[in-house]
């Protein structure tokens, strides 16, 4: 800091000799007006404000300094000055110029005369470091300052271009701008699970105080933690997301950007920011001191930073931040497959888990069968830990595969819908004939509408070469519930399921032609101007049923 005392001593100076041409008495020109003005008010600008938080901005390598001073006939009294970094470490520090103070605060306010600018010249000045620090921490310095005594706040960043907050005051005694922390200012880990982990801590004196004006906020990433608010600001800015002006920590109805995610329940706010380095969760809990974070990785470690924050203000204290790893998670059970025998399996949309079946062959030539029965499913089949077959089904699906005695299948079945899914396993040899009934090319249901009348229907179908039996049902519905009856129904379910009632007919048929495999069906009796649903369900020789796609159709209003 040798060459500090030079830019130190020079400022102070300017600042005398600005003040010593403010009061000379002769008329001047325009220009020398507008020095004097300038001059003025530069220097003016680099008084720091009292009782205020002032963000400054430091460009990289470049120092920047900032002066503050007493009102005059305070002897003795007390300050304190909290410096955040909002991004790297930087370096600052504090000067002090035992000089008088008396005239420099005339100075800075313009009431002072050439006769003080005079003595203030002739009188003895030093100045010396009382304080300075390295890092990016909150850091506080408490002194007392002397009337003759002029600070100066050296700030210095030598990584890249950042900023951060200043917070001088002289007035201990209306309170705090930051909300205090309690003595041991820890997070502790309460409770680890899967998904889960559960956090307390010692709350804050000014929330015991102030109640209505504080609330704990909690900040979840998976790379550190963050010693300020401001800093988790800038790092999450830097990645690429963008955040409302406050962190959302005021719970005003800030417009989110496209990456944010806003979720609101309970009187708990929670903004989830998505990019691609990661995930950055804030919640904020009102005044409780304990938390359990929801909706985690497995075998993930995070970190949790807890901040104090007034809301008047929005200033904010952090505590000491924490880390934990989410338990890994359970190796998924594996259901063994039978030879020949049918299993139904529900899958979870939400969890998007794999569900796993396992085989062990005992022929050379094995068939799979898949019938969906709701939702969307993916499968992935492989042998002997290499990939054979992987792709999402519909209907009714067959593979057959070719290995030797023993081979291991693994089949892991996935929802690729956020509901629930659901479908029907067979695996069986390739030579015994399947359960499943041999299936039409289509299982559309096609309605003619110039066959429409005011109290029938006329609707046909698909058959096989195989004569089969085939069931019709049909159900009244009203136009609102469409939509959800194709959604909701289970392709799987048998005419067991239906009321009675809706039962139209069964019929066998078949035809060696597929060309000519085709049957039509009037069904009469039908209220004019209503929505019917028909459904048709194929049995097989085993008596498994497959239903085709259900068809609705709507009878002429006039006839």
């Amino acid at each position: 800091l040798k060459m500090s005392w030079f830019w130190f001593y020079l400022p102070l100076h300017l600042l005398m000799v600005a003040c010593f041409c403010h009061s000379i008495k002769a008329p001047t020109t325009s220009s020398q007006q507008s020095f004097k003005t300038d001059l003025f008010n530069f220097y003016h600008s680099l008084i720091l404000a009292d009782g205020k938080e002032t963000t400054i901005h430091l460009l990289k390598d470049i120092p920047k300094r900032y002066y503050f001073i007493l009102e005059e006939g305070r002897a003795l009294a007390p300050f304190t000055i909290t410096v955040t970094p909002c991004d790297v470490p930087i370096e600052w520090s504090i000067l002090v110029h035992k000089a008088s103070a008396s005239f420099l605060g005339k100075a800075a306010r313009g009431d002072h005369d050439t006769q003080e600018v005079s003595k203030s010249q002739k009188a003895p000045s030093m100045v010396s470091t009382i304080f300075n620090y390295k890092g990016n921490s909150v850091e506080t310095y408490m002194g007392m300052s002397s009337h003759s005594a002029l600070y100066m706040l050296e700030f210095l960043s030598t990584e890249r271009d950042t900023h951060i907050t200043v917070y001088l005051t002289t007035d201990t005694t209306s309170g705090h701008l930051y909300p205090e922390l309690p003595m041991d200012p820890r997070i502790d880990v309460t409770g680890i699970g899967h998904t889960t982990v559960t956090l307390t801590w010692k709350h804050s004196p000014s929330v015991l105080q102030h109640r209505e004006n504080i609330q704990y906020c909690l900040l979840v990433n998976e790379k550190h933690n963050y010693k300020s608010l401001c800093a988790a600001e800038t790092a999450i800015r830097s990645s690429g997301m963008k955040l409302p002006p406050t962190l959302a920590l005021s719970l005003s109805p800030y417009l989110l950007e496209p990456q944010q995610v806003m979720i609101l329940s309970n009187s708990e706010l929670s903004i989830i920011n998505k990019a691609s380095s990661g995930e950055v969760r804030q919640i904020c809990m009102g005044t409780r001191n304990t938390y359990t974070v929801p909706n985690l990785s497995p075998s993930t470690q995070y970190y949790f930073d807890i901040f104090v924050v007034n809301l008047l203000t929005n200033a904010s204290a952090a505590y000491t931040g924490t880390f934990a790893r989410t338990l890994e998670e359970p190796e998924p059970k594996v259901t063994e497959l039978k030879d020949g025998k049918v299993i139904q399996v529900v899958l979870d949309g939400k969890k998007q888990k794999f569900y796993s079946l396992q085989y062990q062959a005992r022929h050379k030539k094995i068939q799979f069968t898949f019938q969906l029965c709701r939702g969307q499913v993916r499968v992935h089949i492989t042998k002997n830990g290499k990939t054979v077959a992987s792709e999402n089904i519909s209907g009714l699906r067959y593979f057959s595969l070719k290995g030797k005695l023993l081979d291991t299948y693994l089949v892991q079945l996935r929802s690729t819908e956020e509901s629930n899914s659901s479908v029907k396993v067979q695996v069986s040899p390739y030579f015994q004939k399947p359960l499943f009934p041999l299936l039409p090319e289509s299982l559309k249901i096609k309605s003619f509408s110039k066959l429409r009348t005011c109290n029938s229907v006329t609707i046909a179908w698909l058959g096989t070469q195989e004569e089969s039996k085939y069931c019709v049902y049909k159900k009244r519905i009203e136009d609102d519930q469409v939509w959800m009856e194709l959604r909701s129904a289970d392709r799987c379910s048998g005419p067991e399921s239906r009321h009675k009632s809706e039962k139209v007919l069964c019929k066998y048929f078949y035809d060696i032609n597929l060309q000519r495999a085709v049957t039509t069906e009037t069904i009469k009796g039908l209220d004019a101007g209503t929505l019917y649903l028909f459904d048709v369900y194929l049995f097989g020789p085993s008596g498994i049923p497959v239903r085709y796609h259900s068809k609705v159709v709507k009878t002429r209003k006039k006839c």
